[in-house]
């Protein structure tokens, strides 16, 4: 689940008068899965506090990186249980008896499942419909509350407690050590969880005149949106391994492939052309292609601007594909092979490309692979206009998984494995600016696999006379090398764009001065002259 789908607080305070407790907890989001830890040192033994932390940053720790093959229960349960031998291991050689000892909430959520478990009595509540349901199971005596039948470090073995559900819009996850709920009823819980973790702890320890008994944390999670890509891909749809001319689906007659792996293709539905989109086959047994596609489907349906095809994801489908309106045109690849653009044309595809980025912006996306082969060009009221496809390769700005993009027009940066973001975007922009005037690369065309080597750039000039210079120094500033001599911003470079009049002349950093600054030179070179005329005036005399 995205991260500006779930706010997240925490809040925790010792007790009486102490400056620090035995409780512990931190919440981590990475990429799609956020995951919360609650832990409350068990305040009888000595290196309560010690072991609450411990277990905290070794779940945080390992759950960066969860092998693909495990399952979300098995993740839990290997590393609570790897965690426990270790810090009971660790008292017995250090203490001969159990002192590091903890109990552990741990909450999971990754799409629309919430996975969890504990050891021992700290607890986890969904909050739904105004009703609050304590979801964990406290290890206790029975009919002895404050005596633990298990906990993290108490023994070798530890039996843990694990439960999923489902989550939905509005559920509110309350996470606590016992110090909370042991002061405020249910009833209390509800009504305060609402304002967030500080809140309620505050809340508590107003009960007792700011003299808690006992350790008091809280942490909660609120889903403040469902995961629209995970309920995308939970859908019982079939994916077509074979795909043929004159197939029908769902009302579709499949009439021209467009592309070699038959994945895409022109289709008739009431005597209209439209382009219909399937998943890679290979999304059957690859659970990362079939994410990749889900996640392109979800931003087809939810990118709605001028700019890129329109797009419908049918509600009554059979099998996993979107569909987009079929443009009339033929990509900016196609067409630099007869003919460069004109100077107008580059400027609209410029503006084009930028209104793009920041539309994508307000999502935090990124488009990914900006290139002339992601670029429709069309005819309309005799303008040629720009759009731009690839749905797929949209991703997350800041990204360091992604690896869209291909190689002549990414960054240098990019292929050192930084993230990708709107500096990056906008030397690709850069070079599809470039190429359309020049049909030719700032730093040669780079090859997959390649280790370029980004030398100096050629002027865009020196290829077509007919660039301006205010423009030429504009392309040269967005596919510069170095990164903090490029622009910024998308803002910066359309500022420039829209006023040529205050476009400064471009150089790099190691342009000789006589070029950067002919009349400082000379003015230097003057006083130096001059210096040394009246020098040699004064030692004749």
């Amino acid at each position: 689940m995205s991260k500006a789908n779930i706010t997240t607080s925490g809040f925790s305070l010792a007790k009486r008068q102490e400056l620090t407790g035995d409780d512990y907890y931190e919440i981590k989001q990475f990429n799609d899965l956020t995951i919360a830890v609650v832990c409350d040192g068990v305040g009888s033994a000595d290196e309560g506090a010690l072991a609450a932390k411990k277990v905290t940053n070794h779940l945080i720790t390992n759950f960066k990186n969860i092998p693909k093959t495990w399952s979300m229960e098995k993740a839990i349960k290997t590393y609570l249980k790897s965690i426990n031998s270790i810090l009971y291991a660790q008292s017995m050689q250090d203490y001969e008896r159990p002192e590091l000892v903890t109990t552990v909430t741990v909450c999971v959520i990754k799409g629309n499942r919430l996975y969890a478990a504990n050891v021992g009595d700290s607890r986890i509540y969904l909050y739904r419909d105004k009703v609050l349901t304590q979801l964990s199971h406290d290890h206790n005596e029975e009919g002895m509350d404050s005596v633990l039948t298990d906990a993290i470090g108490i023994d070798k073995d530890v039996e843990v407690f694990y439960f999923e559900n489902n989550i939905h819009k509005d559920d509110k996850i309350l996470m606590c050590s016992d110090g909370l709920y042991s002061l405020m009823s249910e009833n209390m819980l509800m009504k305060h969880l609402v304002n967030g973790a500080y809140h309620i702890v505050k809340k508590a320890s107003s009960l007792v005149d700011e003299n808690l008994p006992d350790d008091t944390t809280a942490v909660i999670l609120e889903i403040n949106e469902t995961d629209q890509i995970q309920k995308y891909k939970d859908l019982p749809l079939d994916i077509p391994v074979k795909l043929n001319r004159g197939d029908i689906i769902d009302g579709y007659k499949l009439t021209l492939s467009l592309i070699q792996n038959d994945r895409t293709w022109v289709c008739e539905k009431n005597s209209k052309e439209y382009v219909i989109k399937f998943a890679p086959y290979e999304a059957l047994d690859n659970e990362d292609i079939l994410d990749l596609y889900t996640k392109e489907v979800w931003n087809a349906k939810r990118l709605k601007a001028g700019f890129f095809p329109k797009s419908v994801v049918p509600k009554q489908r059979s099998a996993r594909y979107y569909i987009m309106t079929k443009l009339e045109g033929i990509t900016l690849k196609q067409y630099l092979k007869k003919r460069t653009l004109s100077i107008e044309e580059s400027i609209t595809l410029a503006r084009t490309l930028l209104s793009m980025s920041q539309y994508l912006l307000k999502f935090n996306l990124v488009h990914g692979d900006i290139k002339p082969e992601n670029i429709i060009v069309m005819q309309r009221d005799g303008k040629r206009i720009f759009k731009v496809i690839d749905f797929g390769s949209i991703t997350e700005i800041f990204s360091l998984i992604n690896k869209a993009g291909t190689p002549s027009y990414l960054a240098p940066e990019r292929f050192q494995e930084s993230a990708i973001n709107e500096k990056t975007e906008l030397y690709s922009i850069g070079v599809t600016l470039y190429e359309s005037l020049t049909t030719s690369f700032p730093y040669g065309e780079i090859e997959p696999f390649q280790n370029p080597n980004f030398k100096d750039v050629k002027l865009p000039q020196k290829y077509n006379k007919n660039i301006p210079l205010w423009l030429e120094s504009i392309i040269l500033r967005a596919t510069c090398v170095d990164q903090e001599t490029r622009y910024s911003n998308y803002s910066m470079m359309k500022f420039e764009l829209d006023n040529p009049n205050k476009v400064l002349p471009f150089f790099n950093k190691n342009t000789p001065l006589l070029k950067r600054n002919p009349l400082k030179v000379y003015k230097i070179s003057f006083a130096i002259s001059l210096f040394i005329n009246i020098y040699l005036f004064l030692k004749i005399s």
